[in-house]
This record gives structure tokens, C-alpha cells and sequence, in this order.
């Protein structure tokens, strides 16, 4: 194929459009409509074969490794370190159609319209569906098997929120736990790897931006927080002679907007998402609360000066306030940079295409982040209608999700060049 007919390739759009509500349908509860494809469950099992079945359909050869990952590649003929693109289909429960699915659906589509119409890509071009991206099992299980961050004791001990072993659960459908090792990959056999995602928050919608040029993805730690006072009777205790546990929780979380304006960034972000109050009686002084905190930003320095002040904080509340605290570290993920050189591979297939474009951050980890530990990676993203994921309501314009996949099918084709 030309230059010229390369440059004027697109993507079928109603065959993207199949594959999506197709894959939508396995695990959909009539009740609420929402999506249960949770990883390695009876219904994310489904998806994997019907993602086999497509790649057979598109004339590719299904692989999958230990940890369940499937793949696909289109072959160049020659051993150059090759371009990854994917994503994953396992979903949170009452999912929406979108988180994950796309990037895989796209990617493939991507190598669909190039055996199509003839073209042998510089290097290989590999399709991979990670597993268990949305941490059923507490982490990346997929990126990170591939990633080489797994290890016996973890593949041995990681389970669920309710109590199921992953090795367990790989048996009840036949396979074996320990195999995921054997994932790993040779970072010096990856060029890079490139993931389509929709945003999952309101930005590009807002700005009417039909795609995201990712720069960073951002880091993360989460903790445990727990502030002990004591517990008293609400009529019979003063107010200056109580030591209660959620008043210093009210005043942590009104410090937070400060915390992050003195010690923060622009993309710097704090949530207390979880609080639990105890002895949770009304007429109780509480005694002790335990609440989450989550925290992001694109810097581990920014990150660092984060956690200092938060500590500091917390200390202060608590002495004048009469508590004790402590906390735990739940989880830390480090922020990715992505590749300047893909990051501007993508932008200069989105001015080919006359796509107008946002720089940005991700404020949410994917199996990108995992991959930037080894190899270059870049992220696109398409707009998040009102900026809800997680939800059935998730959901993107069609036009958007076409010139999402324009820009990564291009963008793959001058990586692979």
C-alpha cells in the first residue's frame, strides 16, 4: 500500500460499534444495567473466548499466557522490538460499556484494517487484553505478570474483598495460578505500548475536545487513617471537655483544599471517599473514626511533600484535640511520564487528521502506568459524556470514539515506521 492510501486509512466504525455492544451484553444484569464482568468471574471468562473468537474472525492467531492476558499480532517478518496496544474487558461491578473495552476493541480494529488492506507494519503489532486490571485481586494482575512484578508468595496469597484465593479461582476454570510468572516479557523486546481509554472525568466533554493527548499518568498512595478520642454520653458531656474523634476528622478534611494550595499542584488531588464513625450511636459522643484518604498527583516529589504535610496535619489536630492517630499505607503507585517521543508521534498524527486536541494529565492509574515501568509508554483519550465512568450512564459520543481510533490507528502505523 502506499504512502499517500496509508495516509488516508480509516477505521470501520460499525464494526467497532458490533464488537462494543456485543462484548456489553456479557455479564449485563437486566435489573440495573449495569455490566458484572469482574476478572476471571464466569462472565469475564465469556469475554475472553468471544475476544478469541473475534480474533480468529479478523484472520489472527488468539494467544493467551499465564496470567490470562490474550494477544494477537500482526507480524512484520522481522524481530525489531514491537508496538503494543491494548487495554482490558474485566470491569468494577455495575460497570458501564467503555472502561477498558474500548482500548481493546480499537486495538484490534487497528490490526484489523491493516492486514486488510495489505500493510506489513516495520515491526510487529501486538493486541493484548490484560486481566484483571480493575483489581479484583489488588492489583494490576495482568500489566504486572507481563511487567515482571509478580512474584510466588503474591500470586500464592492475592485475593478478593471476599476472601477468594486467585489461585483458586484459576482452578475452578483450569488453570494454574503459578503459570503467570512465565507472562513476563523482555522489556528490550517492546518498543512501546500505546492504550486508548475514555477520560472517566469531565474535561474534554466540557471543553468539547474530541481526544486527550495523555503527557502523565498520575501516581498514587492511599491510607487508612484511624483518630481515637473517647467515647461519652452526647447530653452529659460538655462540649470543651470532649475528645471527639469526628470533630478532628471535620477539621482534617476542611485543612485538605489548604494542604494541597500550600504543598500541592495543579494536578494535585485529595479524597477522603470512606468514614466509618464509632460507637455510631446518636446520642455518643464518636470515639474513634476510621476514614480513607487518597491522594494523586503526577510528581513523587509533589507526592513526598504531600504525605509530610498530611502527617503534620493530622499530628496537630490530634494534639489539640485530645486524640491519638495513626495510619496505614494501604497502596502506592509511582507516576508514569509518558514518552516524549510517542506523545509527539500522537500529536503529530492528531494535526494529520485535524483532530483538535488537549494536552493532559490522567488522574487514573491504568495498565499504562504498570507498562511505563519498563518500556515507553503513551495514552489517548476520548471524552466521558458529563464525565461519568463506572456507571451505565458511561458513556462517548460515537464521532469521538471514531476519531479516537483514527488517531490510534495512525499513530501506530508511524511508531511501527
Amino acid at each position: 500500500m502506499s504512502i499517500a492510501a496509508t495516509k488516508q486509512l480509516r477505521v470501520q466504525l460499525e464494526r467497532i460499534k458490533t464488537d462494543i455492544l456485543e462484548l456489553a451484553e456479557l455479564g449485563r444484569d437486566p435489573a440495573d444495567k449495569g455490566i458484572y464482568r469482574m476478572a476471571f468471574t464466569d462472565a469475564d471468562m465469556q469475554g475472553k473466548q468471544w475476544l478469541q473468537d473475534r480474533i480468529k474472525a479478523a484472520g489472527l492467531t488468539p494467544q493467551l499466557d499465564g496470567a490470562l492476558n490474550i494477544s494477537a499480532v500482526l507480524e512484520s517478518g522481522n524481530d525489531k522490538p514491537r508496538i503494543m496496544v491494548g487495554s482490558h474487558i474485566d470491569t468494577v461491578p455495575c460497570a458501564g460499556a467503555l472502561d477498558g473495552t474500548l482500548g481493546v476493541v480499537v486495538g484490534l480494529e487497528c490490526l484489523r484494517c491493516m492486514k486488510e488492506q495489505g500493510i506489513r507494519p516495520g515491526r510487529d503489532v501486538e493486541l493484548i487484553a490484560f486481566s484483571d486490571e480493575e483489581g479484583r485481586f489488588g492489583g494490576m494482575f495482568g500489566s504486572q505478570s507481563v511487567a515482571g512484578q509478580m512474584n510466588p508468595g503474591a500470586v500464592a496469597t492475592m485475593k478478593d474483598l471476599n476472601g477468594i484465593l486467585l489461585s483458586d479461582e484459576l482452578k475452578r476454570h483450569g488453570y494454574d495460578a503459578r503459570y503467570a510468572l512465565d507472562a513476563a516479557r523482555d522489556p528490550e523486546s517492546i518498543a512501546g505500548y500505546l492504550e486508548l481509554h475514555i477520560e472517566q472525568g469531565p474535561v474534554l466533554d466540557r471543553l468539547k475536545k474530541p481526544v486527550g493527548i495523555v503527557d502523565e499518568i498520575t501516581g498514587l498512595f492511599t491510607w487508612a487513617v484511624r483518630l481515637r478520642g473517647e467515647a461519652n454520653h452526647a447530653g452529659t458531656t460538655p462540649m470543651d471537655m470532649r475528645n471527639d474523634a469526628f470533630m478532628g476528622l471535620a477539621e482534617f478534611a476542611n485543612e485538605l483544599p489548604r494542604i494541597l494550595e500550600e504543598n500541592g499542584s495543579d494536578r494535585s488531588r485529595a479524597t477522603i471517599g470512606k468514614a466509618q464513625i464509632m460507637p455510631g450511636a446518636a446520642n455518643t459522643v464518636p470515639g474513634l473514626v476510621e476514614f480513607s484518604l487518597d491522594v494523586r498527583d503526577t510528581s513523587e516529589v509533589v507526592l513526598d511533600e504531600l504525605a509530610a504535610a498530611l502527617r503534620k496535619a493530622l499530628s496537630a489536630i490530634a494534639r489539640r484535640r485530645n486524640l491519638m492517630f495513626d495510619f496505614e499505607q494501604m497502596s502506592y503507585l509511582q507516576p508514569v511520564k509518558c514518552s516524549d517521543l510517542i506523545v509527539n508521534r500522537v500529536i503529530e498524527q492528531a494535526n494529520h487528521l485535524g483532530l483538535s486536541y488537549l494536552k493532559m494529565p490522567s488522574g487514573a492509574a491504568h495498565d499504562a502506568q504498570i507498562m511505563g515501568r519498563i518500556v515507553p509508554v503513551g495514552m489517548v483519550f476520548v471524552p466521558s459524556k458529563k464525565g461519568q465512568s463506572h456507571s451505565p450512564a458511561e458513556w462517548t459520543a460515537w464521532s469521538d470514539i471514531e476519531a479516537g481510533a483514527n488517531l490510534m490507528l495512525h499513530a501506530i502505523l508511524s511508531m511501527a515506521d
